[in-house]
């Protein structure tokens, strides 16, 4: 029988491909990009002996990480059934709002908040304009905009934008595990509220997704995989509701992409966001 204990956080361009969790978490963890370097090391960890869970270190704009990961799990030889778990995402589009609302509070009021992540395709960037208008929606702070790293408007040009629509300073929020670096000489004073999350949360919700995955696998022999291939297409991990279903519900379900676990959807409300926080506070 395979021993457990290894732990793997495979990461896109939400986590620099990794460089911006080194040093983050547990020691422990494997952190490595997907694709080849997630080939290799789920199978080193299988000549070992060791049972790996494999969590996507997403915080709900990469579906895609998802069930690329999952296909590179169905690939590798030799894994038999529960030697590779698939966890749920680090995090959700629900999760981002909610963290950033958090990050938010720690910045006066009269700040103007820049919410700013990687670039990726146009769907992952269209996302972060919708987190941002709901940290505004459930904020205090009148003005936020948004900013990729590596697109249009840029981190520079954001400060700028935020400048020209009265801004006396501006506070960068990192929507991504990466740093935010406002770059140049901006017209007004903008620093970086970041990191998301401090690095014991980090380390907290991780577990979190790593017990969860052991526990679906041991109550329903449920290795996670063939649900995270449906990812990418909106039903899959991160699925969302139909109008008028669009509350918080913790229940156990049987979708048709076969994931038929107890789990929990964290809506932006108010309240729910509120919940969420306290869960990672």
């Amino acid at each position: 029988m395979a021993k457990s204990g290894a732990v793997i956080a495979v990461c896109g361009h939400e986590a620099a491909y990794g460089r911006a969790l080194e040093g983050r978490l547990d020691p422990r963890v494997s952190i490595v990009s997907s694709g080849r370097a997630l080939f290799r090391a789920v199978a080193a960890h299988l000549r070992r002996g060791e049972a790996g869970v494999v969590v996507p270190m997403t915080l709900g704009r990469e579906p895609g990480l998802v069930a690329d990961t999952a296909r590179t799990l169905r690939a590798v030889p030799g894994a038999g059934p529960g030697t590779t778990l698939l966890a749920e995402p680090f995090g959700t589009a629900q999760h981002l709002v909610a963290w950033l609302r958090a990050a938010a509070g720690r910045v006066a009021d009269d700040s103007a908040l820049l919410v700013t992540a990687p670039a990726g395709d146009p769907f992952e960037d269209a996302e972060l304009y919708r987190v941002a208008a709901l940290v505004r929606r459930y904020g205090r702070h009148a003005l936020v905009e948004v900013a990729f790293d590596g697109g249009a408007p840029d981190p520079a040009e954001g400060v700028r934008r935020c400048a020209l629509l009265g801004a006396d300073r501006v506070a960068l929020l990192p929507a991504s595990f990466a740093p935010v670096d406002a770059g140049g000489a901006p017209p007004v004073p903008a620093e970086s509220a970041g990191p998301l999350m401090p690095a014991s949360a980090l380390r907290r919700v991780l577990d979190e997704r790593v017990a969860d995955a052991r526990r679906r696998w041991a109550e329903h022999g449920d290795d996670g995989i063939a649900a995270g291939l449906s990812a990418a297409d909106h039903h899959g991990h991160a699925h969302t509701h139909p109008p008028g279903e669009g509350h918080e519900h913790g229940h156990s379900h049987s979708h048709p992409h076969g994931h038929g676990h107890e789990h929990r959807h964290h809506h932006p409300s108010a309240d729910g966001a509120d919940r969420v926080i306290g869960s990672i506070a």
